[in-house]
């Protein structure tokens, strides 16, 4: 049983929580609270396999009760927020959450695979508390490593995939970018439904260069960072007078439990692109990113992985690696310095 606590000022929302909950058979309620301050205490005293919360609470928010505990005891902590409070939900990520649900999908009905979606990602961050400890206590003392290293040459779109872990690895390595960056980047992010458009004005505080969402029929630029929405898949097409690119959506079957999914990006984008393309995969669960990495290469792009000393969860960049068509495996502190080397 996955020993859970949930923490919420709401006594309804926390009954809802614990009912969905519940109803997986797979989660204990071992204690409920109703503010930060006791949240705290009863984590650091019961030592849970998995932690829901609030942002908003009494006494003690959810962010500053997350910075106590990930201070202490480092555990997997899930944000359950209204939409009115997305920003701090994505400064928890800094402190440690690693996924961020809206309390709307919980208040209504939810389809049966949307539910098993949940259930089997809380399942998987559940079981990641020793990672998460050895994540918070290594060092930065990081060693550059590859499989080989490819020259540099004409870098027409940066593509990227990230899912658990991604928030905080994306704002890292964005505040490394120069203004100037000479290609357009477009990132996948496994986000909760809705929280795209406050994910995307997070992610520009970070970084020179101007965060927004892809839209349909959109020219990519440089100096832009397109981030794709939540509800469906991004693809990138040749422009119709092939003077260049354009962004589409799709309204296809999640790919790899995900929609989007950085497999279609991926994809789409190496058969535009081909040798003028460099894919990244960044932490997180799964293997979104694995395939997509297969183009890339197969169409002579540039394939590059996060390593997994820096990788919160390395789900998907073992996936990619494992495929063996990744050109580099660095630490998230070297990505954006090789980004920029290849760019040039």
């Amino acid at each position: 049983m996955i020993k859970t606590i949930i923490i919420d000022d709401s006594t309804v929302v926390r009954q809802v929580i614990r009912d969905f909950l519940e109803e997986d058979g797979n989660f204990e309620i071992v204690a409920e609270a109703g503010n930060g301050e006791e949240g705290a205490g009863l984590v650091l005293s019961l030592n849970p396999d998995l932690v829901t919360t609030d942002i908003e609470m009494p006494k003690m928010n959810g962010l500053e009760m997350i910075e106590k505990i990930m201070g202490k005891q480092p555990i997997p902590i899930v944000v359950i927020s209204s939409h009115d409070s997305a920003k701090a939900a994505y400064d928890a990520a800094m402190s440690g959450a690693l996924e961020f649900y809206s309390k709307d999908i919980f208040m209504k009905e939810i389809g049966a695979e949307k539910k098993q979606n949940i259930y089997n990602t809380l399942k998987r961050i559940s079981g990641v508390k020793a990672r998460i400890k050895e994540h918070h206590e290594e060092t930065q003392d990081i060693a550059l490593s590859s499989c080989n290293m490819p020259e540099m040459q004409k870098t027409d779109m940066v593509v990227i995939a990230s899912s658990t872990g991604g928030p905080k690895a994306l704002s890292q390595l964005f505040s490394n970018m120069p203004e100037n960056f000479p290609a357009p980047i477009a990132v996948v992010q496994h986000n909760s439904f809705g929280f795209d458009e406050d994910f995307t004005k997070w992610l520009d505080t970070f970084t020179k260069l101007n965060v927004k969402l892809a839209e349909d029929n959109e020219t990519p630029k440089a100096g832009n960072i397109y981030i794709a929405r939540t509800d469906k898949h991004l693809e990138l097409k040749n422009a119709p007078d092939l003077s260049g690119y354009v962004f589409c959506y799709n309204d296809n079957e999640p790919e790899q439990n995900q929609k989007p999914a950085a497999d279609v990006l991926f994809r789409t984008a190496a058969q535009c692109c081909r040798e003028s393309l460099v894919s990244v995969v960044l932490t997180g669960m799964g293997a979104d990113g694995a395939q997509g990495t297969q183009k890339v290469k197969e169409s002579s792009g540039i394939t590059i992985a996060q390593d997994e000393k820096t990788s919160l969860i390395y789900g998907m960049p073992k996936a990619a690696f494992e495929t063996g068509c990744v050109d580099k495996v660095l630490p998230l502190e070297q990505i954006s310095l090789e980004l920029v080397r290849l760019a040039k």
